[in-house]
C-alpha cells in the first residue's frame, strides 16, 4: 500500500484545518482535499464553586431541538463516588445566558452517567425523563423543564430512551453498583440478585413509557451459553444499551466480574435475533451506531490492540477506523448527519492530558480539537470520580459538548463547529 502523507493547518484562536492526503509522491491527480469545520475554543458553559456534568452518558443527546437549553447536573462532590445521600441538582444551562436553570433533586446518579436525563422525541422541546430514588426504589420520572412539573413517574429507571420516545430500557442498577459501582446507584433500589449468576427474571427491560409497563426483553440467562464462562464466586450483568438510529435494535455489553470479560450483543426491538457482535477475545468497550446496521466499536482488533472498529451486524467486514491514529480505546460518537465522528482519549501516563478528536468518515482524517489535563486527584480512587471527556453532538451537528476538570473543577464545555 502507498503512504498517505497529512498535513494540517491550525491557527488560533480559530482552528482551521485543511488536510491533504497525498497517495504516492508527486501524483497530483491521487491529492484528496478534506476541508474540516472551523472548531472554536473550548467554551465553559458552567462554572464554580459547584462541580459540573452533563446529565447523562457520552453520545446521548444533551440539547433540547432548539439547542437553547442543555440537561447538566450540579454537586458539591469531588473526588468521591457519591451514595443515595448525596443528592444531586438537575438543571438546565440557558446557552443564551450560560443560567444554570434548577429542576429537581436526585439521588440517582453517578460521574460516568449522570442521572441518564433524555429529551423525549414526542416532546423534544419541553420534556426530560430522568432516574431519581423514591421511596427506597429507583425510578424515572417524566418532567415539563418549563412548568417544572412532574409528569409520571415510571417505576423503573431507564438507562436509553429511542428517538421516538416512547419506549426506554431499563436495568439493575443495584446489580451494576456491586459488579461495576462508578455506574451504578447507591441505596439498594433494586434487588440485585447477587446470589444468582445468570437470573432468568433480570437483564434488559424495554418499557412503555406511555403505561409504564415493562417487559423482559432479554434475560441475563438467555445469553449464558454465548459469553465467557463466569467463575465460581463471579456474576454477570449487562451495562451499556443504545437503540439504534431508527429505533429498531438495540445494542448492549454483557459482562462478568470479579474478572471482568464482555461480549457485546444486539437485539431487535420486539426480542428478536439476538446477535453477538464480535469473535471471541474481542470483547467491546464503547460504541455508537453509524446506520441501523453498522456500528462501530472500540475493542481489541483482532483480539490484539485496542482500536475503534466499524461493522455491519452479521457480517465480519470488520475494519478500523483513522489510519492508525485512533488505535485506542476512545468514546466514539457520531454526527447526527453521519459525516464526522468525535472521540476522546484518557489520560496519558505522563502529562496527564486528554484529547479530543474529530474524523472525516469518508477520507478517515483525523483533527485534533483540544487537549486538556486531568489531575491525578480525580482518579485517585480508580473512576469513582474520574472525568471523561465524554464527547456528545448537539442535534443540529453544529456543537460538540464535553466534561473536563483540566482547570481543577469539573466543568462542562462546548465547542462550536461552523463551515468554512
Amino acid at each position: 500500500m502507498k503512504s498517505k502523507r497529512i498535513f494540517v493547518k491550525i491557527s488560533t484562536p480559530i482552528l482551521v484545518a485543511l488536510i491533504i492526503l497525498q497517495f504516492g509522491c508527486d501524483n497530483k491527480r491521487n491529492r484528496l482535499v478534506v476541508e474540516f469545520p472551523l472548531v472554536s475554543k473550548s467554551i465553559a458553559i458552567t462554572s464554580g464553586p459547584k462541580e459540573h456534568l452533563f446529565a447523562s452518558y457520552y453520545g446521548i443527546n444533551s440539547w433540547s431541538a432548539d439547542q437553547r437549553y442543555v440537561t447538566v447536573l450540579e454537586t458539591p462532590i469531588k473526588y468521591r463516588l457519591p451514595t443515595e445521600i448525596d443528592p444531586a441538582m438537575l438543571g438546565l444551562v440557558d446557552l443564551e445566558t450560560n443560567e444554570f436553570i434548577p429542576l429537581a433533586e436526585t439521588r440517582a446518579w453517578n460521574f460516568q452517567q449522570g442521572c441518564m436525563a433524555h429529551w423525549l422525541g414526542t416532546f423534544p422541546n419541553s420534556r426530560i425523563i430522568y432516574n431519581d430514588m423514591v421511596d427506597g426504589k429507583y425510578v424515572s420520572i417524566i418532567m415539563d423543564i418549563h412548568t417544572k412539573q412532574k409528569i409520571k413517574t415510571i417505576p423503573y429507571p431507564v438507562c436509553a430512551v429511542s428517538r421516538d420516545g416512547k419506549e426506554a430500557v431499563s436495568i439493575n442498577f443495584s446489580r451494576l453498583r456491586t459488579t461495576r459501582k462508578a455506574y451504578g446507584y447507591g441505596g439498594d433500589g433494586q434487588d440485585a440478585r447477587l446470589s444468582v449468576q445468570f437470573p432468568k427474571d433480570d437483564g434488559l427491560f424495554l418499557i412503555d413509557l406511555e403505561t409504564g409497563k415493562a417487559n423482559l426483553l432479554v434475560s441475563i440467562h438467555d445469553i449464558k451459553d454465548q459469553v465467557p464462562e463466569v467463575p465460581e464466586d463471579g456474576i454477570e450483568y449487562f451495562n451499556h444499551f443504545l437503540f439504534s438510529r431508527e429505533g429498531g435494535k438495540i445494542f448492549w455489553l454483557a459482562r462478568a466480574t470479579p474478572v471482568r470479560n464482555t461480549s457485546s450483543f444486539t437485539v431487535n426491538r420486539d426480542g428478536t435475533n439476538i446477535q453477538r457482535c464480535f469473535p471471541d477475545g474481542w470483547g467491546g468497550s464503547h460504541f455508537d451506531w453509524l446506520s441501523e446496521d453498522e456500528l462501530m466499536i472500540t475493542g481489541p482488533y483482532k483480539g490484539k490492540d485496542n482500536a475503534h472498529i466499524l461493522f455491519t451486524i452479521g457480517q465480519d467486514n470488520y475494519r478500523r477506523l483513522g489510519n492508525g491514529l485512533l488505535d485506542y480505546d476512545g468514546h466514539g460518537t457520531f454526527s447526527p448527519d453521519g459525516r464526522w465522528m468525535a472521540t476522546d482519549t484518557y489520560p496519558s501516563k505522563g502529562l496527564k492530558e486528554q484529547k479530543l478528536y474529530l474524523m472525516n468518515m469518508e477520507t478517515e482524517a483525523v483533527l485534533p480539537m483540544g487537549r486538556y489535563i486531568h489531575p491525578p486527584a480525580f482518579r485517585d480512587n480508580g473512576k469513582d470520580a474520574a472525568c471523561d471527556l465524554h464527547p456528545r453532538w448537539s442535534p443540529k451537528g453544529d456543537m460538540i459538548g464535553f466534561n473536563s476538570v483540566t482547570t481543577g473543577s469539573r466543568q462542562v464545555y462546548i465547542l462550536k463547529l461552523n463551515k468554512q
